[in-house]
């Protein structure tokens, strides 16, 4: 029994990847070939220990004092060292605006009838002095160059994102999604030939099956999502048009921050049809759900077990046939199979054809699990991997990082394993490519933990940002209509303890394996969360110039932690946006959304700005100038 597994996505990672012009591009993500690139400046050379209690005191190669961290985040005046009293008084101003209902319901109108009444070129100045100028670094890779050079000062790095957004309808942003998850034919993807059993367990799984399926309800992407950005599928020509839109955002970082520290981040659904995204998915779930029905409550199955299930399922297999699969299976050859083991036959046989295949639990059979794609939509698979394998090799060449934004959970498992593939063929050296993991998914900590032990397998360097996650609400209607599983978490505590599990594990592994091998990102506006990382790293002994983690906010939110930090000389990044105030409009009336949903966070930063603003009056300092004065 030839019990293989060979999707046609990995199938396009193989050494050669031929293009229509008739050119080849090297493509292999999988065990074989994997190309290394030589290391710049290593992002782990430093160390240091921290100490204190409330307060957190470092000191520099030199021996001199550095400024001291405090874990309440109530100091003002070292939150805002690196603002003017101007740029107090707008964040104080644009706060307050957030915090009104009507305002922030009717922003966009607001904004449209603004642009109508006062005309561009005053519409764009009152922007730029309020909103636009507070969330939004600029309108080009020159004109942002001041701001992050200035936060670089004061010890905040920049992750850069051309923040244009094209401001679709909904029903044309349904259109364009029913119409990018479908075949060119419309026609339902089915096996070939399809079992009677294979049609029952469709149906008694209904629920799950549909979780990746586009519904036209949930296809504008947009709704109940504030923090995050939506691709929406056009064509190739605007997949192509994105790509450059990400090269030129490296080229950006790079020109910005030179020692190899910069970041941009991408989206996998702007840089193909989201279709294929959808299919690998289930094709990846269905494999791991297949992989539970052998190893139950346990973590791995013998041959033994796999002889027992085998036989509990009905499936006829002679004794050489059962022994060639559990052969191809023990990846490592330890006499058990793990998920480890059981996912690495998705890539391990570059010779399989067309087609997405798991056994037959009733004739142990191979069958395929969809039908096999369309030449139209070969080439456009084609063209997605190719793009992200030319993003990867772009980012390299600049000595730029790359972080992969999480999206929906019925994108997610896709997403992830492309990351992790991207991660075997250019985290040789160090992180280069970093993986998003959501702590207010269930299965979050089990995906952490099997993609760090995979890459310690594999001896591969693990990148990775954690976040809580954007699409909350919208994931739990979608699957309390559909009915499957919520996927997210309970309440906000238990997000907040995932968050907390999964860094403590990252923390364990940083210490069980040599330095530099595991980078973490903490993108978290929380500032519980923050402390408790800031604790937990002195607990396990990881300096902030170590370099091992690092927290990341968004620009023109949670200045009193992000500049702090970096202060204290944690690594730390802003998410700086930029583009035409105009064409980011979209981008503004999300942040305006984001805000009024964290009163109690808004509250504090707008009490801060407030008090260093009456700081500055009092003591004549109103004309302080942070060019003028040592970071």
């Amino acid at each position: 029994m030839a019990a293989m597994i060979r999707t046609t996505v990995f199938r396009k990672f193989s050494p050669h990847t031929r293009i229509l012009d008739g050119k080849y591009v090297q493509l292999h993500f999988s065990h074989v070939g994997r190309s290394k690139f030589t290391s710049t400046k290593s992002l782990y050379q430093e160390s240091m220990t921290a100490d204190g209690d409330t307060t957190t005191k470092h000191t520099n190669s030199t021996g001199d004092q550095q400024h001291s961290l405090d874990l309440s985040f109530c100091n003002a005046k070292e939150a805002y060292r690196s603002k003017t009293t101007g740029e107090i008084a707008r964040g104080l101003f644009v706060f307050n605006m957030c915090s009104i209902p009507f305002l922030v319901n009717h922003n966009k109108t607001i904004l449209k009838w603004s642009r109508k009444v006062l005309g561009k070129q005053l519409f764009c100045k009152i922007m730029k002095a309020t909103f636009y100028g507070h969330f939004v670094a600029g309108e080009d890779q020159v004109t942002i160059r001041p701001l992050v050079n200035n936060n670089r000062r004061y010890g905040v790095k920049s992750i850069l994102d051309y923040s244009v957004e094209e401001d679709i309808s909904s029903k044309k942003a349904k259109e364009a999604e029913m119409k990018s998850c479908a075949p060119p034919d419309a026609e339902p993807l089915s096996a070939q030939p399809p079992s009677d059993e294979y049609h029952q367990s469709k149906q008694r799984s209904a629920p799950e099956v549909q979780r990746f399926v586009a519904h036209e309800e949930f296809g504008d992407r947009r709704e109940g999502v504030v923090s995050a950005r939506t691709y929406f599928y056009e064509d190739e020509a605007k997949c192509d048009e994105n790509l450059q839109t990400f090269k030129e955002c490296i080229d950006a970082v790079a020109g910005a921050v030179t020692d190899g520290s910069g970041f941009i981040a991408i989206k996998m659904t702007a840089l193909g049809r989201p279709q294929f995204l959808l299919q690998l998915s289930e094709v990846i779930v269905s494999w791991r759900n297949f992989f539970e029905r052998f190893a139950g409550d346990r973590n791995k199955f013998s041959e033994e077990d796999f002889k027992t299930t085998l036989k509990d399922f009905g499936v006829q297999v002679t004794r050489d046939d059962r022994k060639r699969w559990f052969t191809l299976l023990d990846v490592t050859c330890d006499g058990e199979v793990d998920l480890l083991d059981w996912d690495n036959l998705l890539d391990i046989n570059t010779q399989m054809g067309k087609h997405l295949v798991v056994p037959n639990v009733t004739t142990g059979e191979i069958q395929p699990l969809v039908a096999s794609l369309q030449m139209e939509e070969e080439e456009q698979l084609s063209k997605m991997l190719l793009r992200m394998n030319e993003i990867a090799e772009y980012a390299i060449k600049k000595n730029v990082r790359v972080m992969v934004d999480a999206e929906q959970t019925y994108f997610q498992p896709a997403i992830s394993r492309l990351t992790i593939e991207m991660m075997r063929k250019f985290n040789k050296e160090k992180a280069v490519i970093f993986n998003t993991y959501q702590c207010y998914l269930k299965k979050v900590f089990s995906s952490v933990k099997h993609d760090l032990e995979l890459s310690k397998r594999e001896n591969f360097h693990f990148g990775a940002k954690i976040v809580r996650g954007a699409y909350m609400e919208q994931e739990r209607e979608r699957a309390a209509t559909i009915g499957y599983d919520d996927p997210i978490q309970p309440t906000f505590n238990a997000t907040s303890h995932s968050y907390h599990s999964v860094m403590e594990e990252i923390m364990n592994q940083i210490n069980q394996r040599p330095r530099g091998e595991v980078a973490v990102m903490v993108a978290s506006h929380n500032e519980d969360t923050v402390r408790f990382t800031v604790q937990k790293m002195k607990e396990n002994g990881i300096g902030p110039q170590d370099r091992l983690i690092c927290f990341g906010q968004l620009l023109g939110m949670c200045d009193h932690i992000s500049f702090p930090l970096g202060q204290a000389e944690y690594s730390v990044y802003k998410y700086v946006p930029y583009g035409p105030v105009e064409e980011v409009l979209p981008y503004l009336s999300r942040r305006a959304m984001e805000n009024r949903g964290v009163l109690k966070k808004v509250k504090k930063e707008k009490s801060l700005l407030w008090q260093e603003l009456k700081r500055r009056i009092r003591s004549g300092e109103l004309r302080y100038n942070p060019d003028k004065v040592p970071a």
